[in-house]
């Protein structure tokens, strides 16, 4: 089995939660098993370390789990993106769309400089909402994104193809059809 099939083969899949029709897809079992825990540091690892960003942009909240490690691996700063009023020093912030209503994004003002290369990484690609108020944040601040990672696409939900349609290249391990 391939380390993306593999990666996959991990992944729970919860019916009718949190609402009935969701198909949520949980990847806390990857994180359980330190074995698979690894290979999925490692898919990320590879795929950045010639590139070298000078920073890695975690998403609220699963997005620090791996960004973390992730940075950690390429020695490189890591940076949280949380939800509104999770940050103890000055902020910006971005609003974005949810299905049903909005939510809000902060970023420290110093998290970044201007130039920094940042991989912005979550665990999950259902609408491309937090992402691009992620991406928005970062360059605001005079960042380059030059790619958002996520290790679940849900392409049915469109927002990797908002995402790419924004200018925003993306890597993804694996992807789920269905909601």
């Amino acid at each position: 089995m391939d380390d993306r099939a593999y990666i996959k083969s991990h992944i729970r899949t919860v019916p009718d939660w949190p609402e009935a029709g969701v198909q949520f897809r949980d990847i806390t079992p990857l994180l359980q098993n330190p074995k698979v825990f690894r290979v999925l540091i490692d898919q990320f690892v590879h795929r950045y370390f010639d590139t070298r960003p000078d920073v890695i942009a975690g998403l609220d909240a699963r997005g620090f789990i791996i960004g973390s490690v992730l940075a950690y691996e390429l020695n490189v700063g890591f940076v949280p993106i949380r939800k509104k009023g999770k940050l103890p020093f000055t902020t910006v912030e971005e609003t974005y769309e949810l299905e049903y209503g909005s939510a809000t994004v902060e970023l420290h003002t110093d998290a970044v400089k201007p130039g920094d290369k940042v991989v912005l990484i979550d665990d999950l690609i259902a609408t491309g909402g937090t992402m691009m108020a992620g991406k928005r944040l970062l360059e605001r601040q005079g960042a380059t994104v030059i790619e958002g990672a996520a290790i679940v696409d849900l392409p049915e939900l469109k927002g990797s193809d908002r995402l790419r349609a924004a200018g925003l290249p993306l890597f993804t391990l694996v992807s789920f059809d269905g909601a």
